[in-house]
């Protein structure tokens, strides 16, 4: 019994960081995940991007579902196991959320292997994907707001201290991504320092919930930009052409968002600095299974 699903990766609006609730949005960069289900009860998992990277996050997110819903499909699950693929085109360690894409995609495909794909509420298969996060360790505030917006799509805000959905929203936003070439783990990231700029945080959430993302990001990015001693330069780069624009999670990547026209003239500025800039678009569809 095989699965497969795809995730898209998201950018910011809220980092979490600094008081529990984020907010973030889907983009449309994919990570594919294959899972296979065996009868040895073992679980294994092998990113295609590389071979050698500790593969726990996906193995603990085929755990955790099939602890959770094997039985669901008519299966024993002390004999159930699963073998996991993924291929990912989301940078590791960039701030796209390429652990909420991978957690998500796995536990979607292993729902699909089981068959029960349809049959699972989506906010509950997403937390599945933040627990084996938390239990990976890769993750400091469990990452709900990045991966509900992975798995909805859309932008969501969400309080990640108590996995709630505070808001989800269709957008049709043109999105254009600056990764330098540097990476910054979100587990590694200075806490103490996002704490102390809770005011602002607090801001950028009564913005966010009123539905002013732009100005949110805006706001979010210049206060994380200070407390995580990223430049502001691609920022100032970015305005005031792009509707909003932000350090996206812990670094190092920005995205700006807005009109595509507009952000073309970001995008030649970005392109002067060392790394990547991408121009995406962004998702509503958020995971699903192919």
């Amino acid at each position: 019994m095989d699965g497969r699903a795809v995730a898209p990766a998201a950018g910011t609006v809220l980092n979490a960081l600094a008081t529990g609730t984020g907010s973030a949005f889907a983009i449309d960069l994919e990570t594919t995940a294959t899972v296979e289900l065996t009868d040895d009860g073992t679980v294994s998992g092998e990113i295609a991007e590389n071979p050698d990277a500790d593969a726990e996050l996906i193995e603990r997110a085929a755990e955790l579902t099939l602890e959770r819903h094997a039985e669901d499909a008519g299966l024993e699950h002390a004999t159930v196991g699963a073998r996991i693929h993924t291929e990912s085109a989301v940078p590791m360690a960039s701030g796209l959320k390429s652990s909420s894409a991978a957690a998500n995609a796995t536990v979607l495909a292993t729902l699909d292997a089981l068959e029960i794909a349809d049959a699972v509420d989506r906010v509950d298969a997403c937390l599945l994907g933040v627990q084996a996060a938390r239990d990976a360790g890769v993750t400091v505030t469990g990452a709900f707001d990045d991966a509900s917006a992975s798995m909805l799509g859309g932008v969501t805000v969400t309080d990640n201290t108590n996995d709630e959905l505070l808001a989800r929203e269709a957008i049709d936003w043109s999105a254009l991504v600056y990764t330098p070439p540097e990476q910054s783990f979100s587990a590694d990231a200075d806490v103490s320092a996002c704490e102390r700029i809770a005011p602002m945080a607090d801001l950028v959430e009564e913005l966010a919930l009123d539905g002013r993302y732009g100005e949110a990001m805006t706001v979010n990015g210049f206060a994380f930009c200070g407390a995580l001693e990223f430049s502001s330069g691609p920022m100032i780069d970015a305005l005031p052409t792009a509707d909003g624009v932000s350090l996206s999670g812990t670094g190092p990547s920005y995205v700006a968002v807005g009109d595509e026209d507009a952000l073309e003239d970001v995008r030649a500025a970005w392109s002067q600095r060392e790394g990547t800039t991408r121009l995406l678009q962004t998702r509503n569809d958020g995971t699903k299974t192919v």
